[in-house]
């Protein structure tokens, strides 16, 4: 049987953040695949994501670099940025970003504009 499901790529090198977020993509109807690194994701491969989810502050290839990457990879994929810091305040390194997102997040929010995200990605937009 197809998984027709959303797959949600969330990555995080907190694991209790990777827990807590594959359970609410879950509860919502999403297919949440969680990654503790950017390398591993991109080990994993892009192809059959709908959607990134990726912290920031990572130690080796961190969100900005892995949201580079996806862009020449994968350019209508929509991103999202997480952090608990502040490297946003540089907003012309936040462009191509579908979303941000500061931790704690707001959950209905998040899985708001995911479920927009989608959209426009289906309506070709």
């Amino acid at each position: 049987m197809e998984n027709t499901r959303p797959m949600i790529a969330v990555v995080d090198d907190d694991p209790r953040l990777l827990e807590s977020l594959g359970e609410l993509l879950e509860s919502a109807g999403f297919n949440p695949c969680c990654f503790r690194s950017a390398e591993h994701l991109l080990v994993h491969g892009l192809s059959d994501l709908d959607v990134l989810i990726t912290d920031i502050g990572m130690p080796g290839i961190d969100g900005f670099e892995l949201r580079d990457i996806i862009r020449k990879a994968r350019p209508e994929l929509p991103v999202f940025l997480v952090t608990g810091r502040h490297e946003i305040a540089d907003q012309g390194r936040a462009q191509g970003i579908s979303g941000f997102f500061r931790k704690p997040f707001d959950a209905p929010s998040l899985l708001s504009a995911i479920a927009e995200a989608l959209r426009k990605s289906r309506n070709g937009g």
